[in-house]
């Protein structure tokens, strides 16, 4: 993932978030899906700690949500997961 980048940043994934990439491919998640979801977020939130918060759509009924760090030359992912529309919309 280090050849992604937005903005000029490298973007990569914490040992956290590569554990949970293995386990949410199988519903389309992919490293690609991420790096969209940060470059063009449906929605971007300001989280806990000075973390930002990314959403996407993932299926009609799930969104993708990427939480993430970003410093002056990079961008940490720190974790991300599915999560029902409904609720973040």
């Amino acid at each position: 993932m280090s050849n992604e980048n937005v903005n000029g940043k490298a973007i990569t994934l914490s040992p956290h978030a590569k554990e949970k990439l293995k386990r949410l491919v199988q519903i389309g998640v992919t490293e690609d899906k991420i790096v969209k979801t940060i470059r063009n977020p449906e929605n971007l939130i300001l989280g806990y700690f000075g973390r930002k918060i990314a959403q996407s759509r993932l299926t009609d009924e799930l969104l993708l949500r990427v939480i993430y760090e970003e410093t002056d030359n990079n961008i940490l992912v720190i974790t991300l997961y599915p999560a029902k529309r409904q609720r973040y919309e």
